[in-house]
């Protein structure tokens, strides 16, 4: 089948059997008003857990480094039976001699190289005070008024340092993302993780082949196969680092020679950062093209709030997503172009708002891009470090911005048709995904008359709903207050 018709029929998909014999409902208009009229009787918390249940598709714009709550990097990186036998150090003074920030986390093998000077401001990590694990945990993590976007790109990632270079680590984050994305009946992710730099316990490089097999290992075990999720990795570069010719010769040699695994290449970083702009790697990209068979790219672009062309100037790239397109509407030729075509923006509503591009969710252009005919979808991008879900990203949007039942199922159909998943697979996740669409709608409309309470919650699929985020409970606090509540002023 060739590529069109195949893309053809994928899209077809996402409207057969939607409002079948199965859907209590004959038309999309006759659903999206009894929707709206059920939520509308729903307290916070219990549009909250229906949410949490509604089958979701995919999350396609998320980084695998930044996926990791606080607290989960403390676990793992003081555990050796699931790291690796890895023993790490974390810095717990300033001093003249050592510029790295708080928490600066390395190796064992690194620390034994460094001045006796620098080796006094760590600590090991597995014996850090009740105070220090606290602080540790709370320095991933973009939880205080005074933090923003300087904090998240200047400092977060260099704590996590060498943690992120441990292919255990990252095989456990992975499973843990997985096994809540279940939780939230996801089944789909595309997450950015890359290989070429992990080291071994004893400071050696692993090799990239060997690295990966580690997770894909991880991947092939019972526990990860029991989430039901599919996942599947993008490359990525660093927008504004040296050597891109030679860094992007080796991103598509190994994305070529690892294609079941690796489906795109996303390229990202700070877009005020004048070293990173799309025009730079149109050459590099152009020859690299003439090389390899088709590989597809999903680049970063318009995570701004000032008005630019590095939207455009992507899609040049042959770019098929777009990464956060903030400012998307102040370049309107690249937003009509947009209109009804085939390239998707990847909304990421918490973390455009924790990193202060937007003033607040009024802000937004998403709800803009949704009614417009700008394909798109939700998504999580650094989720540990917001202490926040792929929910609540769905709550933001349908509180915010009066989201329809119809609009749901876009948004969720747009995160499996738009992603890089090879076809036979992803004709088959949407097929699932219509039939558990059409599943939860019957199902919900069947308990219509008994409507459940804050805790006891609809499950039309798998539920195992209980932690609430540190985000959504400081958003909306009445999705987090107890039962009985009343709903208060989140929905618009």
């Amino acid at each position: 089948m060739s590529f069109v018709v195949r893309t053809l029929f994928i899209l077809s998909l996402s409207f057969v059997g939607l409002y079948s014999a199965a859907n209590p409902f004959p038309t999309e208009e006759d659903a999206n008003n009894w929707f709206k009229q059920y939520t509308q009787s729903l307290t916070d918390s219990q549009t909250y857990q229906l949410l949490k249940q509604f089958p979701k598709g995919g999350d396609l714009h998320h980084h695998l480094s930044g996926s990791a709550y606080g607290k989960w990097w403390y676990e793992l990186a003081t555990n050796q039976a699931l790291n690796g036998g890895y023993q790490y150090f974390t810095k717990i003074n300033h001093s003249e001699c050592d510029s790295a920030p708080l928490f600066h986390t390395i190796s064992n093998t690194t620390h034994s190289k460094l001045t006796k000077c620098e080796q006094k401001q760590y600590k090991a990590l597995n014996a850090l005070s009740n105070k220090e694990q606290e602080a540790f945990i709370h320095s991933v993590e973009l939880d205080k008024p005074e933090e923003g976007r300087e904090e998240f790109f200047e400092f977060h990632w260099q704590r996590l340092s060498e943690l992120t270079q441990n292919p255990y680590i990252t095989a456990q984050v992975l499973l843990r993302n997985m096994q809540l994305y279940q939780q939230e009946n996801v089944r789909y992710l595309e997450t950015q993780m890359n290989v070429r730099l992990m080291n071994r316990a004893d400071g050696s490089r692993f090799p990239p082949a060997e690295a990966l097999k580690v997770i894909t290992d991880m991947l092939d075990s019972e526990a990860a196969k029991a989430t039901g999720v599919t996942v599947r990795f993008q490359y990525a570069l660093v927008r504004f680092t040296d050597n891109i010719e030679a860094q992007l010769d080796w991103i598509f040699k190994f994305v070529d020679a690892n294609r079941k695994w690796y489906v795109g290449i996303n390229l990202v970083g700070r877009e005020d950062d004048p070293r990173g702009q799309p025009t730079r790697f149109l050459a590099p990209i152009t020859k690299l093209r003439a090389q390899y068979p088709a590989i597809r790219l999903s680049f970063h672009a318009g995570e701004s709030e000032h008005a630019d062309t590095n939207i455009r100037d992507t899609l040049l790239l042959g770019a098929e997503r777009i990464g956060h397109g903030i400012n998307l509407l102040k370049d309107p030729s690249t937003y009509l172009l947009m209109r009804h075509n085939r390239y998707l923006i990847e909304t990421n509503l918490i973390s455009n708002l924790k990193l202060e591009y937007i003033d607040d969710l009024s802000a937004h252009p998403f709800p803009q891009l949704l009614r417009t005919g700008v394909p798109t979808a939700l998504s999580t991008d650094d989720r540990g470090m917001w202490d926040a879900t792929l929910t609540d990203e769905y709550y933001l949007a349908f509180t915010q911005f009066n989201i329809s039942w119809s609009e749901l199922v876009t948004l969720s159909q747009n995160s499996i048709k738009y992603s890089f998943l090879q076809d036979e697979k992803k004709e088959q996740l949407l097929t699932e995904l219509n039939r558990d669409l059409t599943q939860f709608l019957a199902l919900i409309a069947e308990s219509a008359n008994q409507i459940p309470s804050a805790n006891s919650k609809v499950q039309p699929l798998n539920s195992n709903v209980e932690r609430y985020s540190d985000f959504i409970c400081e958003f909306a606090a009445s999705v987090c207050a107890n039962e009985g509540n009343n709903k208060e002023t989140t929905r618009k």
